[in-house]
């Protein structure tokens, strides 16, 4: 080695050797390469392998060395090339040294990394030769021998990996400036090829700092934290270089902002679900620590050696500085952060008399920095305004965020959390270190940093507004910096005087509130900002909820609001009803909660539904964190708690227009809220001053003035969503289950009864609101939806994901499990969590498992029952008072409604107990007023308490039957005749069997055992005649019951179940009330099978049976006279008329005492028939209709509605205008039973009504399956033709169905009134269908044998009617001759040509349809033929005469039409059609020829004097053929 250290030799990578046979090279001495798999970990040497005989050899292998901790000047890698003699002469060496070459790991203090090319010397290497580098050695004596004269021939790459050498010549620089300020060291320094002196220390470090954003990525990330803290170090304590003073604050913090933006910037480094770099956050949270202010220098002295506390960085350059002139300076130092701030300086000889008396000179009207002395960090020093000496890490900080211009400040704003995060840590830790917890709030930190903070908070709420203006990109931004700012006003809660923070909130939405002009957007921020604040932990504290200090939580960080809260909030102080109001004092005592629920009220009265949900959300989230604290756990403390959020319900109640219809029913009606909303603005936000001195813990004022809200005017705002009405109502009952029942009970007498009413209103949707649905099956939804719905989301959520930005944000959030959001550490302090809430979609339900699924289950039904209770705890009290104040027929009502809907709905036995216990205190207390004034409620609660007497649980039948019976008894002793509660409940079990086929018969049946029973066995009205009216009613009911059995027989055919429905309505025309029910029963059930002309006319034929009963009653001109006046709609309405002398009179008790049978429910079944028709496409009848309904509307001047029909009848008229022939009304068809299996249906015809463009084989399909299905398939059969059936030949065993197409049958008279298209299709009652026929038995033969019958058959009522079959009550036969079909046939033929013809807008294709069937030449049976057949001879027959002259009429018409056709489509056709064109011309042509003398042919006879000719069978002259031929002609 030649004297050099042999310690300090190393090896390297890769090289490449000149001219020879075989070589390798060697690496020696410090064991620090990393060995092979097959030896020791660390090895001292490495042989390089290469090709045999390649004279340029190339050394391939890559070598690992660890370097040592320590490197010095003298490590190297050493390389030794061997020459490898393959084949070596007797007693030579194998191998021997040809050359040397070395690389110094360290170059000025660098690592040397990169590609090399060294030079190899021939001869040993002399000593020291590691100082140089090999292209540098000086000149030896002997001179060294190189190969190739000292050329560079040895190629080597050095790449290194390591976590103390930087690689980076800007960090590299930074980090030795730093250190010659932290070390002692002599100047000048080298700085790789620079020498600094001490003059240009502090330029050169300026430079260093502000080139630091210039480093490469990857070892400014590995070095981040130490960059960092060198930059804040600078950035706290100033430095004496040379005995000058030099502040670096400034460009440290440019320099921490620059590198925050490259680091957000670049798109290697990931991001949390916020956006926020993950190692800026890390460093926040793990790393940070507040800058040690103290460095301890020890410098000889007299007598031993002595140690200095300085307070900055320093040099030795001038032993001066560090005596006198360093104190003189520090009383003159300013903060570099503004140079261009002036200050006022002090006079020289007080400067220099503070300096000499150590008294701290108040610099407090300058924008001065400070140092730092450790000696003065007492708690007393705080109470001066402004520390005079003190430069803190957060003072600073805040400062520099205060002064920053131009770009810097838009990146602070930009990227806000990160400093945030840094003021909020430095402040904790300043505040532990010093141990300030236990001083007052207000004494922590300095006058001037909160102004700072304040200025802070007003620059950054500006920003905030400014780029809301921008685009959405833009506003994104603001987001995010809106959401950075409440968490840090929510960490400040927990640092700083909360009556100051209160302040910076309410500066926040006052300036907030002057500069957004868009009132959605400024809801938005203000929801977001709030939402957050009132997360923190003492939320209750910071509102004063506790009226007393002994039962609020305890508070880790006390203040005076705490001690003195007690005078703050009293329940007595109050007036019970201001208590539930959002009122100035409220807002002023109740600060946060004040402003969350001005907010929410803004949100109300907007028009975005989003903005509603998030604010209802926010006050869901409160609660919800309120119950499950288990600091609340008292009674006593949420008695308080719920005190607090009493105006909610005035809120609540306000919004009750906006809440979601969570019943089908009619809406509800509501009033909007009333009240000044200026008087609102002026108090929206003001702190009152004791309030806010108690909440701050000190001797703190405020200023006066309120926060300025928005003017926000009050108006009918869209509905609220599902969900978020769900979340309001579950606010409310939280409030009304916890709070103070006394003080309930008292709010409610004192308010008046309309208030009261809107509560009921509020409790009746909070009731179906809470239903229990049941459990959620996962085979609901079919796999293939579900993967539907996946994959759709799954796209959009690619879609979002493409972009930053809120959108993207919060897709990215829901990707992150929950258990991992804690688990990192950096995100602990990340309160808000937008993934936890419910945002997810129903589909994501199908997923859950089975225990999952049975839990939910669970759950929503708790959350029923415990719903229901509180409501019915609510409808208690409401009684009470009103029993009290004697305003009971006012509410009543209201109660009972509250309780028929819950009776409705799905409940649990144990509210059902309860439920069935309260209504029977109603009925014992105000039986009298039900019966009287209730009837409608009284008859819907009637039908609620049957339905659960048939309930297969026996305790809710039990209370079922107990209601029940009480129900009647009460009404036999208050009226000694209950005939109304009788027919109710008959009406009742009459509805109750036909809409509700859930019931149990068998329970039904044993609950009116037991209610008979109870009749018998009441003592005290045995001497009455109550009990034989009870067993005469449950006799009726079991009737009904019987029926029920029949009609659960036919629940698959749905004509059968109608018929049976029909015959029990029938069987009720002598009871309007059950008929009426009836007859809306089989509209629900045409309705349901989508037959709405059928539900519109059973309607129709309620509203004329109340219009019947209202004639007996009302003599007024604008309701119509009975059912007469319905013919209009349809003529079979006739057969409501009560005429027959059963008929009772509606004067009589009980009788047509329902709803209906009012003018009210007279309009009501109307519209609903209306509404039907429409949507059955019978827009003319919606006209015959309204016709009845507009003149009851002119009387009462409802205009409103008079507004709303008209509207309707113009939508129905341009409909009719719009649709006209396109629409399909139904297709017919005859059907015959036939065979004893039929029972009663055993010869049996019907007209059937099927959906338009129904089929033959259709029908035929459906009715065979059916009775297949009832018979079985082999003892069903179909006959195929429509000839007579002969029962004789049929088997007896089987049941054989015929169908058959017919069509509407009209007489020539009628046709004259039946002109629309409409008109056709409507009030059928006569249909026909042709049997085609030969003499010789088959159905079809030669045009000269073919034979027609004509069946025209009679129904029992016109089509439609409120059945879709009705029987036939008549049928008539007529035979057509041969002729005589061809002349029907032919005027069909010169029909459809007129009818193309003339159609507008001309159809060209089928016009040239028409005529290539009339005018082709290849038409089988065409007009020619049939021409040729009758017309070719005169017929012997003298009888045929007048047939042969009509069928030459009919051609002579039929030849004019085709002409005009061809000249019509002459017209139509296009440039590549004219061929055809020519085609049909000669066609046309040849069959004119043709014809023309059999057409010109006239039978003289005819034409002599008129002969009455006898015939024998006069059909064709009595009776017309014509039919409707717009309908397509079918064959059976």
């Amino acid at each position: 080695m030649c004297g050099e250290d042999p310690s300090c030799a190393m090896p390297v990578i890769k090289a490449e050797h000149f001219q020879s046979d075989c070589c390798y090279f060697l690496f020696l001495l410090m064991q620090v390469i990393f060995g092979k798999s097959s030896g020791p970990e660390f090895v001292q040497e490495i042989y390089t392998a290469i090709t045999y005989h390649n004279k340029s050899p190339d050394f391939y292998e890559e070598v690992k060395i660890k370097l040592p901790a320590k490197l010095t000047e003298k490590h190297h890698l050493l390389f030794t090339f061997y020459h490898i003699s393959c084949q070596p002469k007797q007693g030579a060496s194998v191998e021997t040294v040809v050359g040397y070459s070395w690389l110094p790991i360290l170059l000025n203090d660098r690592l040397q990394t990169g590609h090399y090319c060294l030079p190899v010397a021939l001869d040993k290497l002399p000593f020291h030769y590691s100082i140089h580098s090999p292209e540098k050695v000086p000149s030896q004596t002997p001179p060294i021998k190189w190969v190739e004269g000292h050329k560079g021939v040895f190629n080597i790459e050095v790449q290194a990996v390591s976590s103390v050498h930087t690689q980076d010549n800007h960090l590299e620089k930074f980090f030795t400036l730093c250190h010659s300020l932290e070390s002692q060291v002599t100047f000048p320094i080298r700085l790789m090829d620079q020498k600094i002196t001490e003059a240009t220390l502090e330029h050169e470090l300026k430079l260093s700092i502000i080139c630091l954003n210039s480093s490469r990525l990857e070892p400014l990330v590995l070095f981040l934290h130490l960059v960092l803290d060198k930059l804040f170090q600078l950035a706290v304590q100033p430095m004496v270089i040379a005995g000058q003073t030099a502040n670096f604050s400034q460009f440290a913090f440019e320099s921490v902002v620059a590198i925050v933006n490259s680091l957000h910037n670049s798109k290697d480094l990931s991001k949390d679900q916020h956006g926020r770099n993950c190692l800026l956050a890390s460093y926040v949270y793990y790393v940070f620590r507040l800058p040690d202010p103290q460095r301890e220098v020890a410098k000889p002295g007299a007598g031993g050696s002595a140690v200095l506390s300085e307070s900055r960085y320093y040099t030795f350059g001038r032993a001066s500085a560090v005596a006198v002139g360093s104190k003189l300076l520090q009383s003159r130092v300013i903060s570099c952060s503004n140079p261009d701030i002036t200050v006022t300086q002090a006079a020289t000889d007080e400067e220099v008399k503070s300096i000499m008396s150590s008294k701290p000179v108040d610099h407090s009207s300058s924008r001065m920095s400070f140092y730092i002395e450790g000696t003065n960090d007492t708690p007393n020093v705080c109470a001066n305004p402004r520390p005079s000496n003190k430069k803190h890490f957060h003072e600073e900080l805040a400062l520099q965020m205060v002064v920053s211009t131009g770009m810097v400040r838009e990146a602070v704003f930009k990227y806000a959390w990160f400093f945030f995060e840094l003021l909020i840590k430095s402040m904790a830790q300043y505040v532990h270190n010093i141990e300030k917890q236990d001083n007052p709030r207000r004494s922590r930190f300095s006058d001037r940093f909160k102004d700072d903070i304040t200025t802070i908070v007003s620059v950054v709420t500006s920003e905030i507004a400014a780029l809301l203006v921008k685009p959405q990109k833009e506003s994104e931004q603001a987001e995010k910096i809106n959401i950075s700012l409440a968490f840090f006003l929510y960490d400040l809660l927990s640092l700083m005087d909360r009556g100051f923070v209160f302040n910076l909130i309410k500066h926040y939405c006052n300036q907030l509130s002057n500069k957004l002009n868009s009132l959605s957007t400024l809801i938005s921020m203000r929801l977001e900002f709030l939402r957050i604040l009132c997360s923190h932990e003492h939320y209750l504290n910071l509102n004063l909820f506790f009226m007393t200090s002994a039962s609020a939580p305890a508070s880790p960080s006390p203040s005076l609001s705490s001690q003195n809260s007690s005078s703050c909030s009293s329940f007595q102080d109050q007036k019970i009803a201001g208590m539930f109001d959002l009122s100035s004092e409220y807002r002023q005592q109740h600060f946060l909660t004040g402003l969350l629920f001005t907010e929410l009220s803004a949100a109300l009265d907007a028009d975005s539904e989003g903005y509603k949900k998030k604010a209802v959300s926010a006050i869901l989230s409160l609660l919800s964190s309120h119950d499950l604290d288990p600091r609340c756990s008292k009674k006593e403390v949420k008695i308080k708690i719920a005190a607090l959020y009493l105006p909610l319900v005035g809120i609540i109640l306000d919004s009750l227009p906006q809440l979601h219809d969570f019943t089908i029913s009619d809406a509800r009606s509501g009033k909007g809220r009333t009240g000044n909303p200026e008087e609102e603005q002026d108090s929206a936000g003001a702190i009152n001053q004791n309030v806010a001195l108690a909440i701050a813990g000190n001797q703190f004022s405020l200023r006066s003035s309120g926060i300025s809200l928005a003017s926000l005017p009050y108006r009918q705002s869209a509905t609220l969503g599902p969900d978020t009405t769900r979340n309001l109502l579950i606010c409310f009952l939280w409030i009304m289950k916890n709070a103070d029942q006394n003080l309930i009970q008292k709010w409610i007498a004192d308010l008046p009864s309309m208030q009261l009413n809107r509560i009921l209103d509020l409790l009746f949707i909070c009731v179906s609101c809470f239903e229990y649905k049941g459990k959620q099956s996962s085979d609901k939804v079919s796999t293939q939806a579900l993967q539907k719905s996946r994959d759709v989301k799954a796209r959009l959520e690619e879609a979002l994901l493409r972009g930053e930005g809120a959108r993207g944000e919060m897709m990215k959030r829901c990707r992150i499990p929950a258990g991992n959001d804690r688990s990192a550490g950096l995100n602990e302090n990340l309160r808000w969590r937008k993934e936890q809430t419910h945002w997810r979609q129903a589909n994501e339900r199908q997923d859950k498992t089975k225990a999952e699924l049975d839990q939910e289950a669970l759950i929503s039904g708790n959350l029923a029952t415990e719903a229901n209770l509180i409501i019915l705890d609510m409808q208690e009290n409401i009684i009470q008072a009103s029993f009290a104040a004697e305003c009971r027929d006012n509410l009543l009502g209201g109660v009972l409604k509250v309780l028929v809907n819950s009776l409705g709905c799905d409940q649990s036995t144990t509210y059902l107990t309860h439920c069935f216990a309260t209504l029977r205190a109603l009925i014992a207390k105000f039986g009298d007023f039900l019966f009287e004034e209730e009837v409608e409620q009284c008859a819907d609660l009637c039908q609620r308490v049957l339905h659960h007497c048939s309930s297969s649980i026996d305790v809710t039948r039990t209370q079922a039957c107990a209601t029940l019976y009480l129900l009647m008894r009460y009404s036999f002793s208050s009226t000694s005749n209950f005939a109304r509660v009788k027919m109710q409940v008959t009406m009742s079990l009459a509805s109750l069997v036909g809409k509700s086929p859930e019931f149990n018969e068998e329970f039904l049946r044993r609950s009116l055992r037991t209610i008979l029973a109870y009749a018998e066995e009441d003592v005290d009205m045995q001497a009455t005649p109550f009990p034989l009216q009870v067993e005469e009613l449950l006799c009726n009911l079991n009737s009904i019951l019987s029926d029920t059995v029949k009609m659960r027989e036919f629940q698959e055919d749905p004509e059968m179940l109608m018929d049976l429905m029909y015959r029990i309505a029938k069987g009720y025309q002598t009871s309007p009330d059950l008929r009426l029910t009836w007859l809306q029963n089989m509209a629900e059930k045409h309705t349901k099978r989508k037959c709405y002309t059928e539900a519109a006319m059973c309607l129709v034929h309620a509203a004329a049976l109340v219009a019947e009963y209202l004639s007996m009653l009302e003599d007024h001109s604008y309701l119509p006279v009975g059912s007469v006046s319905f013919q209009n709609i349809s003529s079979n309405v006739l057969e409501e008329s009560a005429v027959s002398d059963d008929v009772l009179s509606p004067d009589e008790d009980g009788i047509c005492s329902g709803r209906y049978f009012s003018e009210s429910g007279l309009v009501g079944l109307l519209e609903q028939a209306a509404e039907l028709f429409s949507t059955g496409g019978l827009y003319e009848t919606v006209n015959e209709v309204y016709k009845i309904v507009i003149p009851i509307l002119e009387a009462h001047r409802d205009f409103r509605k008079l507004t709303l029909t008209h509207s309707k009848l113009q939508k129905a008229f341009d409909s009719i205008i719009n649709k006209g022939q396109k629409r399909m009304f139904g297709t017919y068809f005859r059907v015959g039973f036939y065979g004893s299996k039929f029972g009663d249906l055993d010869e049996q015809e019907f007209v059937y009504k099927e959906p338009a463009i129904t089929k033959l084989p259709e029908i035929s399909h459906r009715l065979e399956g059916f009775y297949g299905q009832c018979f079985g398939e082999d003892a069903v059969e179909v006959i195929k033709d429509s000839a007579p059936v002969d029962k004789s030949k049929l088997d007896p065993n089987k049941a054989y169905i015929q169908i058959t197409f017919v069509e509407p049958y009209f007489d020539e008279y009628e046709m004259k009134d039946r002109v629309t298209y409409f008109e056709k299709n409507f009030n059928l009652c006569r249909f026909m269908y042709t049997t085609p026929f030969t003499m010789d038995g088959r159905p079809r033969g030669e045009l000269s044998e073919q034979y027609k019958r004509n069946t025209i058959l009679t129904t029992m009522h016109a089509f439609p009617y409120i059945k879709t079959r009705i029987n036939i009550i008549q049928k008539e036969e007529f035979i057509l001759t041969p002729i005589e079909v061809a002349i029907e046939d032919m005027r069909k033929k010169t029909q459809e040509l007129t009818a193309a013809t003339n159609q507008e807008p001309p159809d060209a294709k089928m016009l040239q349809m028409v005529l290539q069937g009339s005018v082709g030449a290849t038409v089988n049976q065409g007009p020619l033929e049939v021409a040729q057949v009758f017309l070719a001879e005169i017929p012997a027959d003298p009888k045929l005469y007048r047939h042969h002259n009509k069928l030459r009429l009919c051609f002579k018409e039929f030849i004019m039409r085709c002409g005009e056709a061809v000249d019509k489509n002459k017209r139509l056709i296009t440039a590549d059609q004219r061929e055809y064109q020519q085609e049909l011309k000669k066609n046309y042509g040849k069959l004119k020829e043709n014809l023309r003398p059999m057409i010109e042919r006239k039978i003289p006879e005819l034409y002599n004097a008129v002969v009455k000719v006898h015939s024998t069978r006069e059909s064709f002259h009595n009776h017309s053929f014509k039919k409707y031929d717009a309908q397509s002609s079918q064959s059976t």
